[in-house]
């Protein structure tokens, strides 16, 4: 086969790194380029480092954080709440609201949002267990802290349904310091931080 280059093996890393989102065969190029310019150690290492993510991170059996153990640093940690779960879409927000320093509950990862036009249904994202680890007892507050769109607010219906049984258990959401549409990443500490601390009874 023919390659774009003159060399396959440059063809074949331009290809790789391109796989990686918002990165386009120039972008890859570039990089590759610039590895190419450092000294071997340099792109050993970062090549090893990937390795090693992919091989040592696991996810925490509780919470479904990103975790090198089978429960993550949060769910074992002593000083945190752990009455007090936040459900989030992603590992990714976990990391957003740690970043604010407001909340010391512990979390719960969905891992997705239900979203049917996208073949996404309840059974598929982490709702079972969440459900379960209410049941458990040890829980009195629910913080549904997903991102304000459609997919989060009916994610945020089925879950309030689902956990209406248990009466004593408090539902809450986050204070609509973010517009609607906003996704929870992209929403700066600040914010983030007073929408967690001011939330509020998750109301139908």
């Amino acid at each position: 086969m023919e390659t774009q280059f003159s060399s396959a093996l440059l063809e074949n890393a331009v290809t790789e790194i391109s796989r990686l989102p918002g990165i386009g065969r120039k972008t890859a190029l570039r990089l590759a380029l610039h590895l190419l310019r450092r000294d071997e150690r340099e792109a050993v290492a970062l090549g090893q480092a990937i390795i090693d993510l992919r091989r040592g991170i696991r996810y925490c059996k509780v919470c479904h954080n990103i975790s090198e153990t089978e429960e993550c640093a949060i769910c074992v940690s002593p000083a945190r709440d752990h009455s007090t779960v936040c459900v989030v879409e992603n590992v990714r927000d976990v990391m957003s609201f740690e970043a604010t320093g407001q909340f010391r509950g512990v979390y719960h990862v969905l891992g997705g949002l239900i979203s049917p036009v996208d073949g996404i249904g309840p059974d598929m994202i982490e709702i079972n267990s969440l459900e379960e680890r209410v049941e458990g007892g040890g829980v009195s507050e629910v913080i549904l802290a997903l991102s304000a769109t459609m997919e989060g607010d009916t994610t945020n219906f089925y879950i309030s349904r689902r956990l209406a049984r248990f009466e004593a258990l408090k539902i809450t959401r986050l204070a609509r310091g973010m517009s609607v549409g906003n996704e929870i990443e992209y929403t700066d500490e600040l914010t983030l931080g007073r929408s967690l601390l001011e939330r509020v009874p998750y109301e139908v």
